[in-house]
């Protein structure tokens, strides 16, 4: 009976954590279900500012492999796998930390959360320009503009239909963290193999975001002509 009551309480509380979002990325039930066991844990004197203090240290983290990886070995962009752990732990329990103790601050949260990953990307787009090589360094731009485009339909998005979602389809920010580690593992072992994956990248996210653009501009004719009638 008491495991029932504990269940059906945990369900609960899940449901409120993620209420606030969509997510249709592949990993979302496994991601969702460790980030509620990880708030579990959480120490009562962490707040959810310092999670996202946490999240940005990560990308720092991943800034500062690609900065030696250049100037000594690309064996240091191993360590952007832990950066990159790092800012996921931090970017995902922050405002799932607040909803879960039932003290969140909606906008002060969304405002902070959209900054934070901005800055992040910056700081690890930046990284990858230090590391590229040549007219390869153009991969690092785009990458910051494309997904600062997925940024921007996230927004409008939420703006016209009122519905929040991070994720692009299948997509979303933890895969993106998982397949650019996989990158870097592979860089390590095969030199100058980031450029091939950074132009596939870039050539994702620009189908993607295209794709979403579209979906975004049928939602705005759907609402105008709704708000019409």
């Amino acid at each position: 009976m008491e495991d029932n009551i504990k269940q059906n309480e945990d369900h609960t509380k899940g449901k409120r954590v993620f209420a606030d979002r969509e997510r249709t990325n592949i990993l979302r039930k496994g991601e969702q279900s460790l980030i509620l066991f990880l708030l579990k844990r959480v120490p009562a004197w962490v707040s959810p500012n310092m999670m996202t203090g946490i999240g940005m240290f990560g990308s720092l983290i991943v800034f500062s492999a690609f900065i030696l990886a250049h100037f000594y070995s690309r064996n240091y962009l191993l360590i952007g796998i832990l950066g990159f752990f790092i800012n996921w732990l931090g970017d995902s329990l922050d405002g799932r930390l607040a909803y879960y103790r039932e003290t969140p601050r909606k906008w002060y949260g969304f405002a902070l959360d959209i900054i934070m990953d901005w800055l992040s990307i910056i700081l690890i787009g930046f990284g990858y320009y230090f590391y590229a090589e040549g007219l390869t360094h153009i991969l690092a731009f785009l990458f910051v503009v494309l997904y600062g485009w997925s940024m921007i339909i996230s927004q409008l998005r939420y703006k016209i239909t009122g519905h929040y979602q991070i994720d692009s389809g299948r997509l979303g920010p933890t895969e993106l963290r998982i397949i650019i580690s996989i990158v870097l593992i592979t860089e390590t072992l095969i030199s100058g193999s980031i450029t091939y994956f950074a132009i596939a990248m870039v050539a994702l996210l620009l189908v993607l975001n295209t794709i979403d653009t579209f979906k975004l501009l049928k939602a705005g004719d759907a609402k105008d002509r709704e708000e019409k009638a």
